[in-house]
């Protein structure tokens, strides 16, 4: 399934784009745009789908998500059935936050925050209730109050316990290639495990691409990414996987040689730790998930053009290969 290009609008002398939706339900969207998104979700349960993470979610769900992440919330009903459903998103460019960090040591968290965020964020519910708390200077008419309320989210959240989502792999240009911000000799072996994650990796071959001995490559990958060369490798494989089962029709059994699992068996054992669900359950949640072209419910309000042109020319396809 491809998701859909949001081209994100800032509007005239703003620096962050602060949206304030009001909707029945949400529908499935499926989308990615250059921008982070922080998503503030109430008064709503469903299903998340963030990159190849699928989770139900309950009110207050606060997520980070990272720029070209493939991502849609998905709800049928409200908590509260006699009210709306609520989403509270912010928009906010990479670059310009780093340069804030760059800039004024104040806002050094941000580059913290960007860092824990490389896969997509889910807050724990306390996180959310505080940032409700926020939404009066959030949605503020004038943009310099809603600047210094996004800024003191955002740094606020740099340290908030959270868990992180997708896999490496699941991000809409399907690449773990260098991020610019890991030393070079990182990058390589990141760019190597990209190409070659369906194959046998030996843990000496990372090394000869690095330069580094087996102990300082271990020790690098626990500092840089945050896991081990082998926990990172099986990321990136069952990501790649998640992405084949959502995306393709292939049998379970193609789809996990082509991920690099030597047999089904230890495939699907892998799949379940990690995804709590099997493969084909979790290819019916996009399956079920997925709009039909029969659906007349309303797009998401003041959802940016770009993306609503998308979603009428697919209906428009569905209706003329239905004749």
């Amino acid at each position: 399934m491809k998701p859909a290009y949001e081209h994100v609008k800032f509007g005239e002398d703003c620096s962050v784009r602060v949206y304030h939706r009001r909707l029945p339900r949400i529908p499935f969207e499926w989308h990615h745009h250059p921008e982070y998104e922080l998503t503030l979700t109430m008064n709503s349960h469903g299903k998340r789908y963030i990159g190849d993470s699928v989770k139900d979610y309950e009110a207050e769900d606060l997520v980070l998500v990272p720029p070209d992440l493939p991502h849609t919330w998905a709800s049928n009903r409200s908590i509260e059935p006699s009210s709306p459903q609520v989403a509270i998103v912010i928009w906010f460019d990479g670059d310009w936050a780093r340069r804030m960090a760059d800039c004024c040591r104040e806002y050094e968290p941000l580059r913290r925050l960007l860092r824990r965020a490389a896969c997509g964020l889910a807050f724990e519910a306390p996180a959310g209730e505080w940032m409700r708390g926020r939404l009066d200077q959030l949605l503020s008419n004038a943009a310099r109050e809603r600047l210094s309320a996004t800024l003191d989210i955002l740094c606020a959240l740099a340290d908030a316990p959270g868990q992180p989502l997708a896999s490496p792999s699941a991000f809409h240009q399907a690449t773990t290639g260098p991020s610019g911000h890991e030393p070079e000799r990182i990058n390589r072996v990141l760019s190597m495990i990209d190409a070659r994650f369906a194959e046998p990796l030996r843990l000496s071959e990372l090394c000869a691409a690095a330069s580094l001995s087996e102990r300082t490559l271990t020790r690098y990958f626990v500092q840089h990414i945050g896991e081990s060369v082998g926990r990172y490798i099986a990321r990136v494989r069952i990501g790649h996987a998640c992405r084949m089962l959502a995306d393709t029709s292939l049998p379970v059994a193609v789809i996990a040689a082509r991920s690099g699992f030597a047999n089904v068996a230890n495939f699907n054992r892998q799949f379940k730790a990690a995804r709590q669900t099997t493969p084909a359950e979790y290819r019916r949640q996009f399956a079920t998930a997925a709009p039909t072209g029969h659906d007349d419910a309303a797009p998401l309000t003041e959802r940016s053009p770009s993306l609503e042109r998308e979603r009428k020319s697919s209906g428009e396809k569905k209706r003329r290969s239905g004749r």
